[in-house]
């Protein structure tokens, strides 16, 4: 009998957790085991879990109400089948918990791939529930497995902000200031900005000391600057923020050096998550939250379907491709050493040098 192993998370308190080991059980009717391969883990996860109530993370691999599981980008083998539309050894990438398996429920097969239609994930963001079929995708996405797992999630959101951006004028911004640049989504949003010939705003990077040397080598920021010298960026041009940090008194202070010349204030990470919160009154206007799966939304139905996910895909493999030498790939296997390594992910303590690909197989 297959083993599974988990790594569960106390929901109130991010950084305690457990390795779960538990028998897989008997497969339902349509379901698959598969074993997952691999997947990334990044500050996006760290994002997940801080707002896993608000947005209904922990539903897609729901533990109990005191405990929940992060999910993850990665790659996935069917080991054991119910279902005849999917059989064993074909393999997926898509969204799984981090853990060493997982049962899904495919419906909607197509040659392309599925979607779990497992009554518990039905409310949640269809987005999460696509799973794609490795054997029918493009050539060019068949040899970027990694960097598939580490930035294709982070960079097609970077996509999806920029084309937002872009849709609204830049809210007649003329600089961007890009939070907490140093993130994979940050510094997939400053590629795109910086690599469009039709955009003439500045690109202004906020990062801590210790990262601008690694955000200067990207060469995709007109300005770098540091925290608490927010001051230093002229606040007589018209300026849209882009939050990736999650960092309360951050806005605080971008809002009163601003005021009305914040043009909008879009919150999208959490790489400071404890710095959150106590923002109370702003001046200048109201953070709103992005929501990806709504811009998807509008592009389908003035695009077509798959559009916006054809540009996004083909965005993310350029700047994947334009990081490489500056992120180095690590392939690392275990679930204690995966639980250490959320910890420190977790404290902020691993550097954006480092690509972690993990494995509990």
């Amino acid at each position: 009998m297959t083993d599974i192993t988990e790594l569960w998370l106390t929901r109130n308190d991010i950084r305690n957790s457990k390795v779960v080991a538990k028998p897989a059980p008997a497969l339902g009717e349509d379901e698959v085991l598969v074993e997952i391969d691999k997947f990334g883990l990044t500050a996006n996860n760290v994002s997940y879990a801080v707002a896993g109530d608000q947005i209904g993370y922990w539903g897609f691999f729901p533990v109990d109400d005191q405990w929940g599981i992060v999910p993850v980008w990665g790659y996935a083998t069917v080991t054991a089948s119910n279902n005849e539309g999917v059989a064993v050894g074909d393999r997926f990438y898509g969204y799984y918990p981090f853990a060493s398996h997982a049962v899904l429920k495919p419906g909607r097969i197509k040659p392309s791939g599925f979607v779990d239609v497992a009554e518990h994930r039905s409310a949640l963001p269809g987005l999460y529930n696509q799973y794609n079929r490795t054997s029918a995708e493009p050539e060019f996405l068949k040899g970027m497995e990694d960097e598939r797992c580490l930035f294709f999630p982070l960079f097609v959101t970077s996509y999806l902000l920029y084309d937002y951006l872009k849709d609204n004028e830049l809210f007649g911004a003329k600089q961007v200031l890009v939070g907490s640049v140093s993130s994979k989504t940050g510094f997939g949003l400053a590629h795109c900005l910086h690599h469009d010939e039709t955009v003439s705003a500045r690109v202004v990077g906020l990062t801590s000391p210790g990262n601008v040397d690694f955000v200067r080598s990207l060469g995709i920021c007109d300005d770098i600057v540091t925290y608490g010298d927010e001051t230093a960026i002229d606040a007589s041009v018209p300026a849209a923020y882009v939050d990736m940090s999650g960092d309360g008194p951050l806005r605080v202070r971008l809002h009163d050096h601003f005021q009305d010349n914040l043009m909008v204030d879009t919150m999208v990470g959490a790489t400071h998550w404890e710095a959150g919160g106590g923002s109370g009154e702003l001046k200048g206007p109201k953070p709103e939250f992005f929501f990806a799966p709504s811009q998807i939304e509008k592009r389908e139905k003035e695009w077509g379907p798959g559009v916006i996910f054809g540009k996004a895909l083909q965005a993310s493999a350029d700047i994947a491709n334009s990081v490489k030498g500056s992120v180095e790939v690590e392939k690392i296997s275990g679930a204690e050493t995966g639980a250490d390594l959320w910890r420190k992910l977790v404290n902020n303590e691993i550097s954006p040098r480092r690509g972690l690909i993990l494995s509990l197989v």
